[in-house]
């Protein structure tokens, strides 16, 4: 994120309810969160995502920030629903906000960083798709293909959100009852007929002629200029929250073992001005850590967990003390140093280390002490050398600047 240019926020992960069933719609609030009265009589809820939070913040402060302003945060989120794969009680979430931009070069700068975060993961462009639609397009086709009112098309927008998770019967029934009595034959057999369109040119010649169609076309003109080809069109993609406004997407495996939405996002333009403020064109995504772990699993890609200390302090006989004040210099100097406090036998105390995946141990008893001269042992090729305490922290820094494989690594 900071590469492009984004900076860090967080907020407090207490929010007033209403927020939340103005912004994301009553049914997250009613079934999806923990939401309780505090002691002070306020219908309050525990974050289950940050868009509400952030749009509030921006409003509190809009004429004071400069645009257009590139925000991110990685917070925990709750949600009560029953765990299950890829989707748990509580999770962190990278949130990514781009405010003032109101033109195509938004969507182009967040599905591009979106990528970008997938490639950064080891992910191959045929591993993953990039689903895009249009939420004006949707109103119109609701309103104007399929013949909706706008509780109808509320709630054909949800319905169509669920439908992988849902059976193929039950989504019928359910479409149908959403439809006039007397259209319900005809506008399911539309609805279904929309659905199976491919790609853009297999829609009704009434849709194509459309602005939004002309705006997602444009999107995928750029998208393909800035080297992104596993982009397609999918004119199911809803976006359940009642935020967007415009470009929704969606990240989704391509694994038929993992074939599922990892993360996606979109425009939502009239949040801000939600809050009493001005309205500041905005789009933004989310990406859960949960998801995106079953997707690295699938793929092979999870990365090898490397410890944060450079070096194991293998104490040797009754010199703690002293081997604390050798373990401060080093630190000084800036090397994360772990010191043994159990008096384990020393080939005990390597043995943790070699299980912590620290890269060094380095001996410190009474003869080490006394010459000065500490013997530093490389955990993955087993190499050992005496070497002063200035040479060990040269030795232990090199080592990390260069990059420090794991022991899988070298095998």
């Amino acid at each position: 994120m900071e590469r492009y240019g984004y900076e860090e926020y967080d907020a407090p992960i207490l929010e007033l309810s209403e927020i939340y069933k103005a912004k994301s719609g009553d049914e997250l609030v009613s079934q999806q969160t923990y939401s309780f009265e505090d002691r002070g009589g306020r219908d309050v809820t525990i974050r289950p995502e940050m868009t509400p939070t952030v749009a509030r913040m921006v409003a509190a402060k809009r004429q004071e920030l400069s645009y257009p302003l590139r925000w991110y945060s990685i917070p925990n989120l709750w949600r009560y629903e029953r765990p299950q794969k890829g989707r748990l009680r509580e999770h962190w979430q990278l949130n990514v906000d781009l405010f003032g931009v109101q033109t195509i070069d938004g969507e182009i700068e967040l599905i591009t960083i979106a990528s970008d975060i997938m490639r950064e993961f080891g992910a191959e462009e045929n591993m993953f798709t990039i689903r895009i639609n249009s939420r004006k397009l949707t109103s119109i086709i609701m309103a104007d293909y399929l013949g909706l009112d706008a509780m109808q098309a509320h709630l054909m927008i949800k319905l169509m959100d669920r439908k992988s998770k849902i059976p193929k019967e039950a989504f019928e029934a359910e479409a149908r009852q959403i439809f006039d009595a007397s259209e319900a034959d005809s506008g399911f057999k539309k609805l279904v007929a929309l659905s199976e369109a491919k790609s853009m040119a297999e829609l009704p010649e009434k849709l194509l002629a459309s602005s939004p169609i002309k705006q997602v076309q444009l999107l995928f003109t750029h998208l393909k200029e800035a080297g992104i080809k596993n982009a397609v069109f999918d004119v199911s993609l809803m976006r359940g929250f009642d935020y967007y406004t415009d470009i929704v997407f969606e990240v989704f495996d391509n694994d038929p073992q993992n074939n599922r939405s990892l993360f996606g996002g979109g425009r939502y333009d009239g949040l801000v001005g939600l809050f009493g403020a001005e309205a500041v064109p905005t789009i933004g995504f989310g990406m859960g850590d949960v998801t995106i772990a079953d997707f690295l699993q699938t793929h092979e890609l999870l990365p090898e967990i490397h410890s944060e200390t450079d070096v194991y302090l293998v104490v040797i006989g009754d010199v703690l003390r002293q081997a604390q004040g050798v373990a401060k210099l080093m630190r000084q100097e800036g090397v994360n140093v772990a010191v043994e406090l159990l008096s384990k036998k020393p080939e005990k105390q390597i043995k943790t280390a070699v299980k912590k995946n620290i890269p060094f141990a380095l001996f410190v008893g009474e003869q080490e002490l006394n010459s000065e001269r500490f013997s530093l042992k490389d955990l993955a090729t087993q190499g050992e050398e005496a070497l002063s305490l200035e040479r060990v922290i040269a030795r232990v820094l090199d080592r990390r600047n260069r990059g420090v494989k794991s022991r899988s690594d070298l095998e």
